[in-house]
């Protein structure tokens, strides 16, 4: 039996941030991961990250084999192709970084910060006590031994798979299953090409329910002869098979033809509002807990930015000896108020974009209606109204494209108000309840026509 301050489940970047900075604020701590140290950071991504995650958190940006390119914008495209929205800033936007040895970096700054790691460990289950989250039971697979392990606090980074999560008591009113439609199947590869690549310092996201459906496909150069290619379709009844459709649709284009696959992955993701955060003794961050962007499915920044959250709060509830879920809650607070009201918002955008067809697609970017700065939160729908930028709002009787994308700017606006007002523990269901009326609204919000869609208004 092995006891710590802080147990964190998964040695990805959640989980080696939140070790980093557990460590260096006095904590013992011990990371626990399933696979072999040398596979940490091995995971499907598209391994894009904005430059701001890490003037946010205080770690030093990518460098030397860490990093593949630099990024300086994105571009998303319509179904069609003949609409290009370029999202850029004044100055660097990002890195397209070696996921691998990325996430070595980031385990050997929790090591050199005094973490122990315990590799080829598999957590079976959480251990309670008198209602509370005190430890956890694992597999030691190179031993084939069961034993456990105690922590005063345990974050679960566990990923999508949300070990621990899922078997939470209900009365701490944490969602222990995700819907399949909050889930994107993915598929990535990096492929050598031969061809010129046009524009290597912007990544292309492009918007295709033929292709994609109820997610997008990506082009991310990583320098001059490297590409990240790869697509995420949601996870409703009947599905493609997102390889298929890869191989079909996009492996088919003349920037891949003779091309050469250096390596090749799947995965889930979460796309999703954040569930919350926390229960007696217990923390959640990165993809277990549903960090990552609703609308485009970026998980690293989000991720980075939650472990360092979680491992403040863990520091300060064991200094005042109580670790109960009341005195955890201000990681709720903390991150609703700072990402999750935005993501919340982008949650009922992803919703909306996910009923749009191919045409709603080509129509709405060629017009403005549908924005990639809207993905990505450069704006808002309702902000573009408010300031007068969409004067098609007076044709909302036309078109269902636009009477839903009205629908939609009102409950952004509500959501995010509801998420500015992030509720203590004893007011979490009645809050809950506000975030799924409106959710709900959004499922049941239909985009159907039978009709073309036509200009309303003149450019």
């Amino acid at each position: 039996m092995e006891k710590h301050d802080l147990v964190v489940v998964g040695g990805g970047t959640s989980g080696c941030i939140a070790g980093k900075t557990a460590a260096e604020l006095g904590l013992k701590v011990c990371i626990l991961e399933q696979k072999i140290k040398k596979e940490i950071g091995i995971k499907a991504c598209g391994e894009a990250v904005g430059i701001h995650h890490f003037y946010n958190i205080g770690i030093s940006p990518p460098k030397g084999d860490e990093l593949y390119s630099k990024v300086a914008g994105i571009d998303v495209l319509s179904p069609d192709l003949k609409t290009v929205h370029r999202i850029k800033v004044k100055n660097l936007t990002g890195f397209m970084v070696n996921r691998k040895v990325f996430g070595h970096r980031l385990l050997r700054e929790a090591l050199d910060a005094g973490v122990k790691f315990l590799d080829r460990t598999l957590v079976l289950e959480p251990i309670f006590k008198n209602n509370f989250t005190v430890g956890v039971k694992v597999k030691d697979l190179a031993r084939n031994k069961t034993t456990e392990i105690y922590g005063k606090v345990v974050l679960d980074a566990s990923g999508v798979t949300a070990i621990l999560r899922r078997k939470m008591p209900p009365n701490w009113q944490i969602e222990r299953i995700v819907e399949n439609s909050d889930l994107e199947a993915c598929i990535q590869e990096t492929r050598e090409v031969s061809t010129q690549i046009e524009d290597p310092e912007y990544l292309k996201i492009i918007l295709s329910r033929k292709i994609a459906p109820g997610g997008y496909y990506w082009i991310f150069p990583k320098g001059n002869n490297l590409v990240n290619v790869g697509l995420g379709v949601q996870m409703t009844k009947n599905f493609p098979n997102p390889k298929k459709q890869l191989y079909k649709h996009i492996l088919s284009q003349s920037l891949f033809k003779n091309s050469k696959k250096i390596n090749g992955r799947a995965g889930l993701i979460p796309t999703r509002r954040p569930i919350n955060l926390v229960g007696n003794g217990i923390l959640f961050a990165g993809d277990s807990a549903c960090q990552t962007n609703p609308a485009h499915g970026s998980g690293i920044g989000p991720s980075m930015i939650a472990g360092k959250f979680a491992a403040q709060t863990a520091c300060k509830a064991i200094e005042t000896g109580d670790v109960s879920q009341k005195n955890l809650w201000s990681y709720n607070i903390n991150y609703m108020s700072q990402y999750g009201n935005k993501y919340a918002g982008l949650d009922v955008y992803r919703i909306f974009i996910q009923k749009c067809r191919d045409e709603d697609f080509n129509y709405g970017m060629k017009n403005q209606l549908i924005k990639g700065e809207h993905i990505f939160s450069r704006t808002t729908p309702y902000e573009d109204l408010e300031s007068n930028q969409m004067p098609w709002i007076r044709r909302t009787d036309t078109h269902p494209l636009l009477k839903a994308l009205i629908q939609t700017s009102n409950n952004m606006k509500r959501i995010k108000k509801i998420y500015e007002q992030f509720p203590q523990p004893e007011g979490y269901s009645t809050w809950a309840l506000k975030v799924k009326e409106i959710i709900e609204e959004m499922k049941e919000m239909t985009l159907e026509t039978s009709v073309p869609l036509q200009a309303t208004h003149n450019r």
